[in-house]
């Protein structure tokens, strides 16, 4: 793959409603029905995170398609009983139920997304081939496992990488090396410390469109600092023709949209070819007076 005239960036946040971004990037109030139409405006992707917990509602769902443009890109994550729950084994009724609720995504639909727990070792990679076989190829669908041995072993690496290739998958990595390099020093920061996994940096991508997840700190000169060497890895994909998704994430995301955009921004200062994200409306209307 050569040259960036069909390659594009995707960068999004884990959500695309939060209330330090209210009257502040987003305008406030804002019906549910506008809220992700007034994010997209800020991003071209989004973390699908709530489809973790519970399948959405059909007209849910083309409410979110309504509200974007074909080219805006969701990476929606499978849910908690198929992944955690039942591990990938028995789930027919629920897989059948989930394809059938995000449907009308259509090509917003980036990515399927398999969030495995800490607990799926690579014993347990059989499952995932069987399951990823098993899988309608109308989507694309992006792995993030946990065990360290996935990063460390390198038969584990080799094993993981494999079954990936064969279904067409990529492997989605959680860079949290920055967040973890200084203690926390605020709340949110605490309670991240806590709960994020402390995962390696990996930078391979398996397929044409490889998605990134990236935690910083609430401070933005350590985020930035600590995004440097996704900036070169990024460029280099888009130089080999590939569309990266990068999700920026803070602990307090109180700041992740203008976020987002910087990271855009300082990638497209590498490959001055790359398209600029739209500029975004105004958080507050203008009065008259």
């Amino acid at each position: 793959m050569t040259g960036v005239s069909s390659a594009r960036l995707h960068v999004g946040c884990a959500m695309w409603t939060h209330k330090p971004w209210q009257g502040r990037f987003l305008p406030h109030p804002l019906a549910a029905g506008e809220r992700l139409r007034s994010y997209a405006e800020w991003c071209n992707a989004v973390e699908g995170n709530t489809t973790f917990y519970a399948t959405p509602a059909r007209h849910t769902v083309a409410s979110w398609a309504q509200q974007t443009d074909p080219s805006f890109r969701f990476v929606i994550k499978l849910p908690k009983p198929i992944t955690h729950e039942k591990r990938l084994m028995g789930i027919d009724d629920e897989l059948r139920a989930f394809l059938a609720a995000i449907e009308p995504l259509g090509p917003r639909a980036h990515a399927l997304w398999l969030q495995l727990p800490g607990s799926f070792t690579p014993a347990d990679v059989p499952a995932l081939a069987g399951f990823l076989g098993r899988l309608p190829k109308q989507y694309r669908y992006a792995v993030e496992v946990r065990h360290r041995a996935f990063f460390d072993d390198p038969a584990a690496t080799q094993l993981l990488e494999s079954v990936l290739n064969e279904a067409a998958a990529e492997w989605i990595p959680f860079d949290t090396i920055a967040f973890f390099a200084s203690p926390p020093g605020s709340e949110a920061e605490r309670d991240a410390w806590a709960k994020k996994p402390r995962m390696p940096r990996r930078s391979v991508a398996l397929t044409d469109r490889p998605i990134v997840r990236y935690l910083g700190r609430d401070a933005t000169e350590q985020t930035v600092a600590g995004w440097q060497p996704w900036i070169d890895t990024v460029a280099a994909w888009l130089r080999e023709g590939r569309s990266p998704t990068v999700f920026i994430h803070t602990p307090d995301n109180a700041d992740a949209l203008p976020l987002s955009r910087r990271f855009h921004d300082e990638v497209r200062s590498r490959v001055p070819e790359l398209e600029p994200l739209p500029e975004p409306g105004p958080a507050q209307q203008p009065t008259l007076f």
